[in-house]
């Protein structure tokens, strides 16, 4: 926060002093300094991969132990299957979707879990399918 407002303030000066400055310029910074002092513009995190184990571990594990699928058995979370199967393909977003919302046999864990635990859980099934699950 206090980046942002030294943003804006520097944003201010500059607009107070813009004899020789393009004040279309000067509008830029002062529309990026605003949206930094109020969060509009926040930094996106990365997911956290860790984290993303223990929720799979307390949600996931029943049905999909090992990167397999109890339910579907063809329908891994074995990168070639993502490929295959996941809608939107194997990517972070397409687990959120699918996570959230559900489909086939698997419920929605949008409201269940937080945001950040799907994301978390997402980069989870992302990097272990390109690494290999343990089984």
């Amino acid at each position: 926060m206090k980046l942002a407002l030294v943003a804006t303030l520097v944003g201010s000066a500059a607009a107070f002093n813009a004899k020789d400055m393009d004040l279309g310029k000067v509008a830029q910074v002062g529309a990026v300094s605003g949206a930094l002092a109020f969060g509009i513009a926040a930094p996106a995190f990365a997911a956290d991969v860790g984290a993303g184990e223990q929720v799979f571990n307390a949600n996931c594990a029943a049905c999909h132990a090992g990167g397999q699928n109890v339910i579907m058995p063809e329908k891994t979370l074995e990168k070639a299957a993502l490929d295959q199967y996941l809608a939107g393909g194997r990517k972070e977003s397409s687990v959120i979707t699918q996570v959230t919302n559900g489909k086939n046999a698997m419920p929605a864990f949008g409201g269940r879990l937080s945001d950040d635990d799907i994301a978390n859980v997402a980069a989870y099934v992302i990097a272990t399918s390109e690494s290999g699950w343990d089984e």
